[in-house]
Formats: C-alpha cells, structure tokens, sequence
C-alpha cells in the first residue's frame, strides 16, 4: 500500500522553492525569502500554507496576479507609522520587506506600524510576526483574504478567513506566539481533510443554503467557512468582529481591497470588478519592550506567566497543560531533525509543476 506522505529534507524543499521561483523571474532574494516562509510554515506543522501553497503561487503569476519583480515602496509615512505600495509583490516578500522596516522604527523610536497594500497571500501570519523576536520586540501581523467566511446573520461570503498572530519574547522559555484564523478553521484546513478524502467536524462550514455540512469541498458548491464561534449561541459575532478588524486593518486602512472584494487565492473563485483598493492588504507591527520597562524584567515576568499556565492541573494528566506556540515549535524540533512529511497529492502537484518547467523535485 502506497504511504500516505514522503519525508523531504528542508534543503530539497528549499531548493526546489527556490528554483521554481527564479523560473518564474524572482530575484534570488526574493526566491529565498519565498521559500523561507513557506518552510517556515511546514517545519511548524502547518503543512496547509506550506509547500503545498506552490503551486497556487504559480497559477498567480502565470495569471498576472503576482509579479515577479515588484517596485515596493513606502507612499505615505507619519511618525512610526507607514502605507506599503507593494506593486502586486508576493506576500511572501512584501510582508518581511515592510517588517524590517517596521523593526528599525521599532528600535529608533519605541514601535513601527506597516499597513500593506496591492500585496498577494503572505502565507502563515506567525512568521512576520515572529521577526520581532529577534530584537527582542513583541509583534504582530494580520492579513485579510479570500472571501469564504459568512457573517453572523448572513449566508454571502463576506470575509476571509483573515488570521491574527502575535509573538512575545520570554527569558528562558520559549515565547508566546498566538498564530490564529478567526474563523472557526482555515481554508487550507478543509483543503487538507480533502486530499485525505475525510469529513470536515460540524461547526467548520455551511452549504450554500445555510445548512451545517461535513463536506471538505463544501466552499466550491457554494458554501462558506464560519467565523470563530461557529453558532450565534457560542459567540460566532466575537469572530466575526476580530475578522471585521483584520478586514479594516489590512484592506481599508492600506488602501488594499476588503470584504467580498479581497482578490482570491483559491482557484474556484475569480476576481471581482470595479474593485475599491489595489490588491490584498496585510498590516505588521512591533513594539519594543523598554518603553514600558526594562527588556529583562518583562521576559523574566513572561517566564513566571508562561510557568504558572503550563504548570495548571491537566484535564488528562498525559496530555499536560500547553501554551500558545508551544505544540509547533515541538513539530518544528521534530521536524528540522527528521524531516517534512508532504502528502501524495502535494508530491503529484509539485512533480507536476517541475515537468512543466523543468525543475526537479528530487
């Protein structure tokens, strides 16, 4: 019986990523950049905005959509605050592009704030927000996308699945990193429950007509994604606000485009006309620690938070008490040592695309 996955170093993956990329007349900074992200993704365990996401980035820029060799540049600034125009760049570099400078206004002057527009999927939101770290700053990040998720009242598929993360440095545990949809699951959570030929749980989706399904593929017949909460009895308007402001953040703030006007990722649904904004929005930020007190102390009262959550009675005494980021960095250890498991339809996909283009998988 055929396995079900096949193990990939990250170096194979990485330089199949990258090659692909340059094919397509990406920079080898911005080649490696993409790769880094998407690897970043996998080696976490969110194998659904992993290297499964190539071979969408590719119909992208065959389609026009992303452009390979993008102008970006800062159009408005005020304080630590500034507008990207990304020029339709990837997500996967205009984010990290607007977060370094995030990070130097950050260091100069106590926080920096990027609104990013005409932009494409930036892929998982932890790693932008995860870049904070490295100075020892808290940040966050935050993208809107393709409209799948109805709203509270609703059955139209207003927003995407629009996911929020935030990253917080502690002294000797590992940080705190909230990497979330606000929806009641993401996309490419169906997407995997699809190619494993499995149902989706009650809570995660609607049909067309507003009915509770189990169908992984629901969202091509019509359906949508809920938002967090999944019933109006267990609080589906709070998901449906924190989506509403990533939505504001990302698209109407930056210029971007919002709502059921975000230009899809997902190959079922095209783009609408007479659009409001310039592409898909994001927004990235920072906070650096000493301007509310001294960097040590903070992360030392982060060790005492992070000590007291963990240490909680567990309701099953094997499966103890975690916090947020701590499940993907164990996969990301697991992962570096032994590999990235890739399921067989991401495998056919990608071989797929390297015979296209003459890039070799392995």
């Amino acid at each position: 019986m055929k396995q079900e996955t096949e193990i990939f170093s990250r170096n194979t993956l990485y330089n199949y990523i990258t090659n692909v990329f340059m094919h397509f007349g990406f920079s080898s900074e911005h080649a490696n950049q993409s790769a880094e992200v998407l690897l970043a993704a996998d080696l976490r365990g969110i194998d659904s905005h992993g290297v499964a996401r190539l071979t969408g980035y590719c119909r992208l820029i065959k389609s026009g959509r992303i452009n390979p060799k993008p102008n970006m540049k800062i159009v408005r600034t005020k304080g630590v605050n500034f507008t990207v125009d990304a020029d339709q760049a990837i997500g996967l570099v205009s984010a990290p592009w607007a977060m370094e400078e995030v990070l130097k206004r950050t260091e100069e002057m106590g926080a920096g704030f990027a609104a990013i527009s005409n932009s494409n999927h930036f892929g998982i939101a932890g790693y932008h927000a995860m870049k904070a770290l490295e100075v020892n700053a808290i940040g966050i990040a935050m993208t809107n996308a393709s409209p799948l998720v109805s709203v509270s009242g609703g059955k139209e598929r207003l927003l995407g699945t629009n996911p929020i993360a935030v990253a917080i440095p502690a002294m000797n545990n590992d940080p705190f990193v909230l990497d979330m949809a606000t929806s009641a699951a993401a996309n490419g959570k169906l997407q995997i429950a699809s190619r494993k030929e499995e149902k989706i749980p009650i809570g995660w989706a609607v049909s067309k007509e507003g009915e509770e399904s189990e169908d992984a593929n629901v969202l091509k017949s019509g359906g949508s994604l809920l938002p967090l909460g999944s019933s109006n009895n267990l609080g589906l308007h709070k998901g449906y606000g924190l989506s509403s402001w990533v939505d504001i953040f990302s698209g109407v703030l930056s210029g971007a485009n919002f709502g059921p006007w975000v230009p899809p990722f997902v190959s079922f649904l095209n783009p609408l006309d007479n659009l409001p904004g310039k592409g898909l929005g994001h927004f990235v930020g920072a906070w650096s620690l000493d301007g509310f007190m001294e960097p040590k102390e903070f992360m030392e009262r982060m060790d005492t938070w992070i000590n007291r959550f963990k240490g909680s009675v567990p309701i099953d005494e094997e499966q103890p008490v975690q916090v947020h980021g701590e499940s993907e960095r164990q996969e990301f250890v697991r992962r570096s040592a032994n590999g990235i498991p890739v399921h067989q339809k991401v495998i056919e996909g990608l071989r797929e695309l390297g015979e296209e283009i003459n890039v070799k998988l392995r």
